[in-house]
């Protein structure tokens, strides 16, 4: 599964959004967009905004992730306890 800031930066090259662009959305600065893309993990609204900001349900992509690591878990995966 790749991680939020990850999934966050690659919509915005889909849609060749600048970081610019992005920081004045979010109303911050580009050194904060770029500490984004580091993130593991976010906080909700936050990661609300965005979805708006970008137009794309980032919880869907999450809960989608988190159905499919069950569907492994219940074939037999035993990376989890």
């Amino acid at each position: 599964m790749k991680s939020i800031g990850i999934l966050i930066k690659e919509e915005l090259e889909k849609q060749e959004r600048s970081v610019s662009w992005f920081a004045r959305k979010l109303s911050c600065d580009r050194s904060n967009v770029y500490r984004l893309f580091q993130k593991e993990s976010i906080d909700t609204h936050l990661l609300a905004r965005i979805s708006l900001i970008l137009n794309r349900d980032f919880f869907s992509d999450l809960s989608t992730d988190i159905h499919l690591s069950d569907l492994s878990d219940s074939e037999g995966n035993t990376d989890y306890p």
